[in-house]
């Protein structure tokens, strides 16, 4: 079965840096396209960053643009969130997601990731 398991959340004081993993299972995931979203309390989850399944084009919310980079290995079946100049307003719990048609799609369990000094 189709399984994400992300990792790498955590506590960082604003300007410090998280590098979030997702590690992908029961699909091919080489010919996959992949995103990270994000949800803060209160607020709706969110589109961070979408990959294509070569990693050949990203793109990004505007809020995250120029901090956050998004990138694959697609050998270890894994994709990454490099989070750089990280803000109290990027706290939130991150999610890996991947969609294969309408109606079948796949969430992570989440990352919690708290920017706070």
């Amino acid at each position: 079965q189709v399984q994400l398991v992300e990792s790498g959340g955590g506590l960082v004081q604003p300007g410090g840096s998280l590098r979030l993993s997702c590690v992908a299972s029961g699909f091919t995931f080489r010919r996959c396209a992949m995103s990270w979203y994000r949800q803060a309390p209160g607020k709706e989850r969110e589109l961070v960053a979408v990959i294509t399944s070569s990693g050949g084009s990203t793109s990004y919310v505007d809020s995250v643009k120029g901090r956050f980079t998004i990138s694959r290995d697609n050998a270890k079946n894994t994709m990454y969130l490099q989070m750089n100049s990280l803000k109290p307003e990027d706290t939130a719990v991150y999610y890996c997601y991947v969609k294969f048609a309408a109606r079948d799609d796949y969430w992570g369990q989440g990352t919690q990731v708290t920017v706070s000094s």
